[in-house]
């Protein structure tokens, strides 16, 4: 099976595959590659609707000279406590952030929600972000107050009186109920429109199966983010020694 960076040919090979509506297990299969090769390339490039093989490559490289250069070398250069390959955290921070672009939040801010999330103190300063992220504080502070709006992050001061920017267990919950309670307020107000249009109209009937629609998702979004709330606090199991 091949190992390494994707080629270029191999991008276009990804690019043909797409085209034909293949799946992405199909793809790497054809490749000889993993799934999930495949899956974080294409979702770090623009997704399956927009990937392109030329534009993937140069990007590819232009995030390899990026990473050369700023690069801690010698003795200075960090050292990860859990002995984690650098490279593929980096890479797995580029595939998070690339599918949170996808699913709505705007670029800088999946750049700081992604690298909040994972940080191993789920918290970061401002200082910190602008450092990991090479931006300007200006950008790190836009993306923060956007994220605060949205209930995806929370603030709290320090020992040392510090802002930090925190994501913890009970964020995706918060974000769960949130997503919940906007969708039932679309409920009513297209329910508010019911009236206005009438119920026998086309577009009275229109609102009216949207809103009966996003009261169901909504309540049953809220039901199971309630049930399933634990799990954000349960700790892995300890591994079983070796005999």
């Amino acid at each position: 099976m091949p190992g390494g960076r994707l080629t270029q040919q191999e991008r276009q090979q990804i690019a043909l595959g797409l085209a034909d509506g293949l799946a992405y297990a199909e793809i790497a299969r054809r490749l000889e590659r993993p799934t999930s090769t495949v899956t974080r390339e294409v979702m770090r490039n623009g997704g399956p609707t927009s990937y392109r093989a030329d534009l993937a490559h140069r990007a590819t490289e232009r995030r390899a000279h990026r990473r050369k250069q700023s690069a801690p070398r010698g003795p200075e250069a960090a050292q990860d406590a859990y002995g984690r390959d650098a490279e593929a955290v980096r890479e797995y921070e580029e595939t998070l952030t690339t599918v949170f672009i996808a699913s709505g939040t705007p670029k800088m801010m999946a750049r700081v929600m992604a690298s909040l999330t994972i940080s191993d103190s789920g918290s970061l300063t401002a200082a910190e972000l602008v450092a990991r992220l090479q931006v300007s504080p200006a950008s790190v502070s836009k993306a923060i107050s956007f994220l605060d709006t949205q209930g995806m992050v929370r603030r709290e001061r320090d020992e040392r009186r510090r802002e930090r920017y925190v994501v913890d267990n009970d964020i995706m919950y918060e974000g769960m109920m949130a997503s919940a309670r906007s969708m039932a307020q679309v409920a009513e107000t297209a329910r508010q429109g019911v009236g206005i249009l009438g119920s026998g109209t086309q577009a009275g009937t229109r609102l009216e199966n949207i809103a009966r629609f996003l009261d169901f998702v909504a309540e049953n979004t809220a039901r199971a983010a309630d049930q399933a709330r634990e799990i954000l606090h349960t700790k892995p199991e300890p591994a079983a020694p070796d005999s």
